[in-house]
């Protein structure tokens, strides 16, 4: 059970290239810029939603990508972690799955991936938080556009955006009837389906429904006889959005969402380390068994107890706007949401039962956000708003280590084995407990025009958090699933219903300042200070001790920030660029006794983080554009210790100290039958650690990616072809590793392999 707990991505990329946005709101008063087959854009402003009203992107003091419908579609960006590959400052760790990654800002991210955690990343859906992972459906499919903000947001976003924010903003119904229906088929037997359709309803009333479907065979192979490949895929979605305008004053948008994924167990990969000597001799010098790996493929393995994980989600929301005057706008949000997840665990990818996990999720929640906003013609604007946020969660989660020891050898696994081998081997862990979380906020944002070239900017926002953890109780068992004896609380051992709590309370002010210059020639240059924080967060790791029922201090970033933005050449050349300095205290990070087991949720004092990024775009002439982005990041932790290890020098995790990315979309030829066009996107990652102990092994070295599309469309626009490739040359990396030598393997998640297709698109 050695570091079961901690070892999670944090840090990242930070580097913040802001790629340059292939992004428009779909907002009727917003042109829709002028897109090639590729899916690049023209040299038409670029508008956002970045900080909650539509500007032009330019315009934006903050380090903002975009991703609009075409870049999405045309780099084949189909689960939230693909996004990792197309931001350059961005890294996606996927613990558990491909559908559930953790994301790492700037070198800012979570140590613990608990189901009960919300990391300092958000991620919100048409505005909507969604924090913990039963909650985190599936939402890349009919999508106006993706903005990912980078650094605290700690005034307009609120908690949990240490990091910064990832917004997915799906296409809004319109009157215009139209649909599209698009089809593929891959290697590994691939098959994916997305389409939508969209209606008036007469003059106040429209609809849109969207949906996506995939199912593939794993590319994982499994070697064990009449057991299933890994990595296999099956997931659907669908959203049903209804616009209602009932005056010009007035309009709202019901949007009613379901998704499903249920893939059999994602590239899990058990790599021997050390030798166990655990009495009886049955697994000594396990790890150089030549059983456990010689023979096998790096993509192979042999698993029993490989089975689908499910993930199943349900949501509602309603946003609505309220135009009260040409310069004043109220707008609501309101939402719930509910899930259910379970992920089954067959850790070490043998057929012995070295290390099985059990874990189940449910979560349910309720938001409302409403704010009033102001667009005068005078030099004074602002947004007031108030937050109201509450979230309920269970969860259970057994682990089984060496479960199939008959340490007694009477031929038979019971509870007995347990006991008799001190607790060490042949048992099963399990605990179970409910969470609620209730987060309350109110906060203004402002800005003043001094001149035509100087604004100043400032917002405040109060937060208060309250959390309790109910019902929590632990408990060793027995192969057999008999109880053996109750841990936690543990004032009566044979009392398997007893149960504990812990509870907090918090009132955070978070915030942000800052100057914009406009030159003569309309570029920007900013400079801000801002303030985020992630708040407490209890220990689902407790297994043993009542007292590793603890609640972590918040997290807090101090991060100060300057920028530029600029283009030239009649906007045929786009150069943005920042550097940031970031203040990181108390970071979260489990912490586990290697004698006891016991394990507490603490707090890394202190950490720095420092970098500079910058991208280029450059559009020669209509049927061609090209962008290269550099992310440099430096990153130590300055004073901290993790189970009696000093951390001090060491570099976040998942924060590569280069990183950068570059690719082009190419109209190749056009003529009165159609347009062929060529995309490469390919991107670049130096080597990086997975843990805060930098531990060599479980490193990623430097790698690079190539994905790659050939796209013709019909001269009418209505009907398309592609070929496309995504990690062309097969490279073999790793997404996520966890040093576990204290149960004789690493835990590896392998990224997916080379993959290929074929796709066809229509529209009505």
């Amino acid at each position: 059970m050695n570091r079961l707990g901690y070892q999670l991505l944090y840090g990242v990329c930070a580097f913040a290239l802001a790629q340059p946005a292939l992004a428009q709101d779909s907002g009727p008063d917003q042109a829709t810029p002028e897109r090639s087959a590729s899916g690049s854009v023209s040299n038409s402003d670029i508008v956002v939603t970045a900080l909650r009203r539509s500007e032009r992107l330019q315009d934006v003091p903050v380090s903002v990508t975009a991703l609009g419908s075409g870049a999405l579609s045309q780099q084949r960006l189909q689960q939230v972690s693909d996004l990792a590959g197309s931001v350059p400052n961005l890294q996606a760790s996927t613990v558990a799955g491909d559908g559930l990654p953790i994301f790492s800002l700037r070198g800012v991210s979570m140590s613990d991936f608990s189901f009960n955690q919300q990391g300092p990343v958000a991620t919100y859906f048409d505005e909507v938080y969604k924090g913990s992972f039963p909650l985190l459906g599936l939402g890349m499919f009919d999508l106006e556009r993706v903005e990912v903000l980078r650094g605290p947001q700690g005034t307009l976003y609120g908690k949990n955006t240490t990091g910064g924010a990832i917004n997915f903003i799906s296409k809004k119904p319109g009157h215009d009837s139209e649909a599209y229906l698009k089809l593929g088929y891959g290697n590994y037997n691939r098959y994916d389906a997305d389409g939508a359709v969209q209606a008036g309803l007469g003059d106040k009333l429209a609809a849109r429904i969207a949906f996506t479907f995939s199912r593939a065979d794993g590319w994982f192979k499994n070697l064990m006889p009449g057991k299933p490949d890994g990595s296999a895929v099956r997931q659907y979605g669908i959203r049903a959005s209804l616009l209602f305008e009932p005056n010009d004053k007035l309009d709202f948008i019901l949007r009613l969402t379901t998704s499903l994924q249920n893939p059999i167990e994602y590239g899990v990969l058990g790599e021997p380390v050390g030798s166990l000597g655990i009495g009886n001799g049955v697994y000594e010098t396990f790890g150089a068994s030549s059983y456990f790996r010689t023979g096998l493929g790096r993509r192979e393995m042999e698993a029993d107890n490989i089975g689908r994980h499910r993930h199943r989600t349900y949501g509602a929301s309603l946003t609505g706007n309220w135009h009260v005057t040409d310069a004043m706008t109220v707008t609501s949000v309101t939402s719930y949401d509910y899930g259910r997840l379970r992920v089954v665990d067959e850790a070490d990818g043998t057929p012995l039962r070295v290390l099985e996990a059990d874990l189940k999720g449910r979560g349910k929640q309720f938001s409302q956000d409403l704010r009033l906003s102001s667009d005068f013609d005078g030099p004074f604007n602002f947004i007031f708003g108030a937050y109201y946020n509450v979230e309920n969660l269970w969860n259970e989660t057994s682990a089984g280590f060496y479960s199939d020891i008959d340490v007694n050898g009477d031929g038979a696994l019971t509870a007995e084995d347990c006991v008799d081998s001190g607790f060490a081997v042949s048992c099963i862990y399990r605990n179970q407990y409910k969470q609620v979380r209730k987060s309350a906020a109110v906060y203004t944002d402002m800005n003043y025009k001094l001149s035509d070239h100087l604004i100043l900017r400032g917002g405040i926002r109060y937060t208060q958090d309250r959390g309790k953890v109910v019902g929590y109780r632990a408990q060793i068992e027995g192969p057999d699933r008999v109880p053996i004896v109750n841990t936690i609380p543990g004032d009566d051992p044979f009392n398997f219903d007893a149960s504990t709590s812990a509870r907090f309370k918090k009132g955070t002010v978070t915030g942000k300042v800052g100057v914009d210059f406009k030159t003569a020639d309309n570029d920007l240059i900013y400079a801000s200070f801002s303030r985020g924080y992630r708040a407490n967060a209890f220990n689902a790791q407790a297994y043993f001790s009542p007292d590793e029922l603890n609640v972590a201090k918040p997290e807090t970033v101090n991060a100060y920030e300057l920028g530029f933005k600029s283009q030239f050449l009649d906007r045929a050349v786009t150069f943005n660029g920042a550097a940031f300095y970031y203040d990181y205290r108390d970071q979260q990070a489990i912490s586990v006794n290697s004698v006891t087991h016991i394990q507490t949720l603490i707090n890394i004092p202190k950490s720095r983080i420092m970098g500079a990024e910058f991208e280029l775009t450059v559009h020669p002439v209509q049927a061609l554009r090209i962008n290269v982005g550099v992310g440099i990041l430096d990153t130590k932790i300055k004073e901290g210790t993790l189970n009696g290890t000093s951390l001090r020098a060491n570099q976040l995790p998942n924060a590569p100290k280069l990183s950068a990315s570059a690719g082009f979309d190419w109209d190749i030829v056009e003529t009165g039958s159609g347009k062929l066009s060529w995309g490469v996107n390919s991107s670049f990652t130096s080597k990086q650690y997975f843990d805060l102990f930098n531990t060599e092994r479980t490193a990623q070295k430097r790698y690079a990616l190539v994905n790659s599309q050939l796209t013709y469309r019909f001269a009418d626009d209505r009907y398309g072809i592609s070929l496309w490739g995504k990690n062309i040359f097969n490279k073999y990396y790793a997404r996520y590793s966890l040093d576990l030598s204290g149960n004789g393997f690493d835990y590896t998640h392998l990224a997916d392999p080379r993959t290929y297709g074929v796709s066809f698109d229509a529209k009505f």
